[in-house]
């Protein structure tokens, strides 16, 4: 039977050496007044220490001096891993450092490996990451030197490849839910997300472990069945702590409004106003990118719009009318209305339906998925992409690998160059103001988060659209077919390449 417990008391729970599960995404669904009593128990004690922290997405909100970051940073933890990192800078940075243990593995990889293990199997097997960084004959999951674990092998099953992927079990889960009835059966109502709630609190309690979940209330009324996340018979404790203040725009994204196609756009810039400027507003190169790769939808298409940059896709999608006819969806679980941006990425404004990650992971990974547009930080001469690794950093991979390797249509989207660039549209034509310093079309990349020569063998087609020309790839590798209006191919393409890519040019309209 479940017991109502004080944050502090929570934070007893915990011992040295633990290994503590985090359902959460990204900056969405923190056990927030848990975290705080860890970080003073260890500020005060020394304890708890050498913690192992395993997050499918992430487990912070950007603030190095919050949540986990808060005692990561401290040096209660030893190692984590989770697939990505933007929104844990304090972890990031201490990893390259070199001062903790850290892995970098594909969402998918993690979120069906914890199913897995929730069913008593002690790996998860696929052909996930093959030819992949995460591949160990190329660079595998170890983001430092003092990573040294083998967390994904390479086998072979009636003379096929796979990878195998193997991770700690939890002793502690972490669950962020909005009331527990008087069963201790937890309900999400006002929560953006599931994550892997119900995989993370069976895995836990199967491995006798303890399942603590925070929630908003109390109530006396029974839930109904359906409605029930995760059963009471998994909960070990709960604290019961105040909500942050949920604006309109976040009861939107609750699904408490609901908010059908044509006011998409208002609410988008609702939430799009809640966030920080961009250092060079003047350069039009986001919104170049996006109506042109929003030009690749169509009537009756799944889709998926990544993170950053692509989130442009979206709003151009609303432009043009066309989203009441196609579904988008996001790896964190919503499926339709259009997916939040910024720091509120993973949750959907106007969803139709919410579900746990692994099950939306099931979707992409079996081919559901007809086109998806994703950022790039490197792309090279054979159409190699490089999303997780900056030359000072880990970026991480997060659902990226899943998406790429299995949408029948991955777009590209990026711009040209990076760091300083300027560019406008003006009467139909693309000015490029002012060069970007750093190049992101190279010879070769850093690492390899998407296989061009995977690609290749699958049949999808292929694009990477920038704000002053279309590449696709084909057998030849990159090959430049399309430059847009006002954009000289020798001044502003080829001159600025260290390869000279296969030609197949059409002129944009």
């Amino acid at each position: 039977m479940y017991r109502i417990i004080s944050p502090d008391q929570a934070a007893l729970l915990i011992q040295d050496g633990d290994c503590l599960l985090i359902n959460c995404f990204l900056s969405l669904g923190h056990t927030g007044a848990i975290h705080r009593a860890i970080y003073e128990r260890f500020r005060d004690t020394g304890h708890p220490r050498d913690l192992t922290l395993i997050s499918t997405a992430g487990y912070g909100d950007r603030d190095e001096n919050n949540l986990a970051e808060a005692y990561v940073q401290a040096g209660a933890v030893r190692q984590v891993i989770t697939s990505h990192y933007t929104s844990m800078p304090a972890t990031a940075r201490l990893i390259a450092e070199n001062r903790l243990e850290g892995y970098a593995l594909p969402l998918g990889a993690i979120s069906h490996a914890l199913r897995a293990m929730a069913g008593g199997q002690k790996s998860f097997l696929t052909k996930l990451g093959l030819g992949l960084y995460v591949d160990p004959r190329l660079d595998g999951p170890a983001m430092n030197a003092l990573s040294q674990q083998e967390l994904v092998r390479l086998v072979e099953v009636d003379g096929e490849e796979y990878l195998k992927y193997t991770l700690p079990a939890p002793n502690v889960c972490f669950i962020k839910g909005t009331a527990v009835d008087p069963l201790g059966n937890i309900t999400f109502d006002d929560e953006y997300i599931y994550a892997d709630a119900l995989a993370a609190a069976q895995l836990t309690h199967n491995n006798g472990g303890t399942v603590i979940v925070q929630v908003d209330r109390t109530t006396h009324q029974f839930a109904r069945p359906r409605f029930v996340i995760v059963p009471g018979m998994l909960v070990d404790a709960v604290v019961v702590a105040d909500p942050e203040q949920q604006s309109a725009s976040g009861q939107t994204l609750s699904g408490s409004i609901h908010v059908p196609p044509l006011h998409m756009d208002y609410w988008m810039g609702r939430l799009t106003a809640e966030k920080p400027p961009r250092n060079n507003s003047a350069d039009q190169s986001a919104h170049i990118i996006g109506r042109r790769a929003a030009q690749e939808l169509r009537a009756g298409q799944i889709v998926n719009i990544g993170i950053g940059l692509p989130e442009m896709v979206g709003r151009y999608a609303v432009e043009a009318n066309i989203l009441k006819d196609i579904t988008l969806t996001v790896e964190s679980g919503g499926v339709g209305g259009l997916p939040a941006p910024g720091r509120a990425f993973g949750a959907t404004i106007g969803a139709d339906m919410v579900c746990e990650v692994a099950a939306q992971f099931d979707f992409y990974d079996g081919g559901g998925l007809d086109i998806c547009f994703m950022g790039a930080l490197e792309v090279d001469c054979q159409g190699n992409v490089n999303v997780h690794r900056r030359p000072d950093r880990y970026v991480g991979i997060g659902g990226f690998a899943n998406i790429t390797s299995a949408a029948h249509t991955v777009v590209f989207c990026l711009s040209f160059r990076s760091h300083g660039l300027v560019a406008r549209e003006q009467a139909g034509n693309v000015r490029l103001e002012r060069e970007g310093e750093i190049e992101k079309l190279k010879r070769a990349v850093t690492a390899v988060s998407f296989s061009a020569a995977k690609a290749l063998e699958k049949g999808q087609r292929v694009l990477y659209v920038t704000e002053r020309c279309v590449f696709e790839l084909t057998e030849q590798g990159l090959t430049l077919t399309e430059i847009y209006p006002g954009v000289d191919l020798e001044r502003n393409i080829l001159s600025k390449l260290d390869f000279i890519p296969e030609l197949r040019l059409r002129r944009a309209e």
